[in-house]
């Protein structure tokens, strides 16, 4: 008969590259995730991973079976979470992505208020700015801001943020302020390495599109933040990146007659996940954190 530990060990080792990283995922000896894995390949009489000193790789069988190891573990946590549920308690593991400067700015006192209220639950965050699949990534839930737009997809809309354009005051008084959509065709931008260059203003009904030359192109919010500081250009960023700058006078808002398109603020995860009552919770603890509107808006 095949385990539930087997199928767990063969969907780290899977997930996180090696048999190696699965054991440390685990809490387990490196040993006792190979047996499992060989039990497993035995009972089901076919190979799932073809083994190498440089590298794993699902075979063929591997392939077909990953993502149904994946909904038979998924459904065994989110039947536990269910009975923890009913019994007043949530217990067991929760694995989150999240982008890095959201996370580093907004996440710390938010998820540890939701680990206070849920001692049972052991969390796992991981931050990361590159694109994270919420439905093949092996994350149970996925922090996005802006548009989702996957049907595989279930998202829980947490807050809303304003983009605001932004600059120093020294920017400014070296090269003025744009007052139009026009005028920023001269300024130069630090913009998003993971998303086009564009920057969207809602004008009318329909949309104006500003592509800006790049001083600066980057993945992360923080750094585009610091590289406005710094004075290398304007920068298009959510509110929660900048909103205690601008109350303090260190970058300034620019108003040129139209707003920047907005970022909401999702928790998404895969459809076949079901209703997990610890993302639900999660989800319910971070809102409640962020405020509505949320605390960056109202500064």
């Amino acid at each position: 008969m095949m385990k539930l530990d087997g199928i767990a060990a063969f969907v780290a080792t899977v997930d996180e590259g090696s048999i190696s990283a699965a054991s440390r995922r685990l809490g387990l000896a490196k040993s006792v995730v190979s047996e499992r894995l060989a039990e497993m390949e035995r009972v089901l009489g076919v190979t799932l991973l073809q083994r190498s000193t440089r590298r794993l790789a699902l075979t063929g069988a591997g392939q077909a079976f990953i993502e149904r190891a994946r909904r038979i573990l998924r459904e065994v946590e989110e039947a536990t979470a269910e009975l923890d549920a009913s019994s007043g308690k949530l217990a067991g593991p929760l694995r989150i992505s999240a982008p890095v400067g959201f996370g580093v700015l907004h996440l710390g006192p938010a998820v540890a208020r939701f680990l206070q209220e849920n001692p049972g639950i052991e969390m796992s965050l991981e931050l990361d700015d590159s694109f994270v699949d919420a439905a093949t990534g092996g994350f149970d839930a996925v922090l996005r801001h802006g548009a989702v737009g996957d049907g595989r997809l279930i998202a829980r809309r947490l807050a809303a943020s304003r983009r605001l354009l932004v600059a120093s005051p020294a920017y400014l008084a070296a090269h003025g302020a744009p007052t139009s959509l026009s005028d920023l065709e001269r300024h130069r931008g630090v913009l998003y390495a993971n998303r086009t260059g564009d920057w969207r203003f809602a004008v009318g009904s329909g949309w104006s599109v500003i592509r800006p030359g790049a001083a600066l192109r980057v993945n992360n919010g923080l750094v585009m933040r610091d590289a406005a500081l710094a004075g290398l250009g304007l920068a298009l960023l959510p509110s929660f990146f900048v909103h205690e700058e601008i109350r303090q006078g260190d970058l300034v808002a620019i108003d040129i007659g139209w707003p920047a398109e907005g970022a909401e603020l999702f928790l998404t995860y895969p459809r076949d996940h079901g209703a997990s009552s610890k993302i639900r919770a999660l989800g319910d603890s971070l809102r409640r954190s962020f405020g509505d509107p949320p605390y960056w808006e109202l500064a």
